[in-house]
């Protein structure tokens, strides 16, 4: 799967333009809040929190934590080349399990219990890395 800059925004503004509307959201309110977005790759983000959460890809946009390396960065990426693939079906393919996934093993380690599997090892996180890395 590759997809060229050009129809990334094509693609972003009209199959994945539920994902980006929230996107567009999110980002009013980051800006609003005083918050600068970065570049990334064809991408926009804001950094916010200092605890290693994470980040939460919002089409066109995407939030992050400030303690992390740019690896999060191309995956973060990768899930918006991912929503110019599947488009409006993104969110209940990928957002929602990879949310509650992400939720479920944060409870589980907050109780001490270790993951049998890492994070990368379902499909959706492990394209979405490869996806971001081989595009931009």
């Amino acid at each position: 799967m590759r997809v060229s800059k050009t129809a990334f925004y094509i693609l972003s503004f009209t199959w994945g333009l539920p994902l980006t509307v929230c996107g567009l959201a999110a980002a009013l309110v980051m800006v609003l809040t005083g918050h600068r977005p970065k570049r990334w790759k064809w991408c926009l983000y804001f950094e916010t929190g200092k605890s290693m959460w994470g980040g939460c890809e919002l089409g066109l946009f995407f939030l992050r934590d400030k303690g992390r390396d740019t690896y999060l960065n191309d995956h973060e990426f990768g899930h918006a080349v991912q929503n110019c693939f599947y488009g409006p079906v993104m969110i209940v393919l990928v957002c929602m399990p990879s949310a509650v996934r992400y939720h479920w093993r944060h409870l589980r380690s907050k109780r001490g219990k270790p993951e049998k599997r890492g994070y990368y090892d379902i499909w959706f996180e492990r394209q979405a890395s490869y996806l971001g890395m081989k595009h931009g």
